[in-house]
């Protein structure tokens, strides 16, 4: 594939994420990275804490956003979607000591529910509930071994990666999950012109099951599944 003039010009790429290493973050790096690679263009992850992230590739102070789930560009309006999916994003809870069947978000609300700041899809929908706001995972973790929280609702791998990390005991994934939906890649609409190569990458390394790759091997690193 030639390299188009606008790659030239954007030699580097400064894409912004939340702050906190885990499974579904760096499959998304992965995928990333090496789609702009193959455009001859240099990704710079740059984590940001909370809502930051967001609002810094809304703004043009980064040039995207790694990965969100479809329709944040309601929102945030300088952002244009990459129709790719790069993964399916789980949304689950962990919970130690207590063991009831998940059915939806209403299911919550008797108890006291920790999660990670500016996880938009799980503030807007326990809004209303006793929350326990952390500004990272590994807090909401532990607030919920303080007894802060009854339950921890977040990414499936990336509790499962979490708990494995810090070994904590008792702690029980629920099922069935509150919410199963793909996630994509965001360009401030400064980079549009981006959007139709890195589709066309992203869609070739689909095709030969790289995307799958990936995401097999980050699980396989990090003993999830």
């Amino acid at each position: 594939m030639a390299l188009p003039s606008h790659a030239q010009q954007a030699a580097t790429l400064h894409i912004s994420t939340l702050m906190g290493s885990d499974p579904a973050t760096i499959i998304a790096e992965k995928i990333i990275t090496e789609a702009y690679r193959r455009l001859n263009i240099h990704v710079d992850i740059n984590e940001l804490p909370g809502e930051r992230s967001l609002l810094s590739a809304d703004s043009g102070l980064t040039d995207g956003e790694l990965y969100r789930k479809a329709g944040i560009e309601a929102q945030y309006r300088n952002l244009v979607m990459v129709p790719v999916p790069l993964m399916n994003y789980e949304i689950v809870v962990f919970s130690r000591g207590l063991n009831f069947p998940v059915n939806g978000w209403e299911s919550l609300r008797p108890y006291t529910i920790g999660f990670v700041k500016s996880i938009k899809i799980i503030e807007e929908n326990t809004k209303g509930m006793k929350i326990e706001v952390a500004t990272s995972l590994r807090n909401a973790f532990l607030k919920m071994m303080l007894g802060r929280s009854d339950v921890v609702v977040t990414n499936r791998l990336s509790g499962l990666a979490m708990i494995r990390e810090l070994a904590l005991p008792g702690i029980a994934l629920l099922s069935p999950a509150l919410v199963v939906f793909p996630v994509y890649h965001y360009l401030n609409k400064k980079h549009a012109d981006l959007i139709p190569d890195l589709t066309s990458v992203l869609n070739k390394m689909q095709n030969e099951k790289a995307i799958r790759d990936i995401q097999k091997t980050v699980k396989s690193d990090l003993g999830v599944d």
